[in-house]
């Protein structure tokens, strides 16, 4: 009964968070969002149902859940925002070791990013899935 309680505690601030990034452009949304979901999934399942049916916060988390995909938007929005932090973080007067360290990790946090593939078109998923029929090209 306690796991379940930490696990719906969870995934309430994430949605709450999530939903203060939907405002807040320094903020972001999908990550939360994505930790939402899999908290929910193991202590709220109705909760996540309406965050994978949700017109805006369910396409990327089922995009993330079912091929590890972002699209290019949400990369290029991440990385406007983690330039702008390198850049207010070198303007700064923070110590010299977060001036390095904190670019470091969010250029390595890039690179991961952009590797990441960008999700594929509904077509070619129904090809590629066992469950469903491919679809004819005529």
């Amino acid at each position: 009964m306690i796991r379940v309680f930490l696990w719906r505690a969870l995934a309430l601030l994430c949605v709450a968070l999530g939903l203060v990034g939907a405002v807040v452009p320094v903020m972001p949304t999908t990550v939360f969002m994505l930790v939402a979901a899999w908290a929910a999934t193991r202590g709220w399942p109705r909760l996540e149902t309406w965050l994978l049916d949700h017109p805006r916060f369910g396409p990327p988390v089922r995009q993330w859940r079912e091929q590890r995909a972002m699209s290019r938007r949400a990369k290029c929005a991440a990385s406007t925002m983690m330039l702008i932090s390198i850049g207010l973080i070198t303007l700064s007067e923070v110590p010299n070791a977060v001036k390095i360290g904190v670019p470091l990790f969010l250029c390595a946090l890039m690179l991961w990013m952009w590797r990441r593939p960008e999700p594929r078109p509904l077509d070619e998923r129904r090809v590629t899935n066992k469950r469903l029929r491919p679809v004819r090209r005529d």
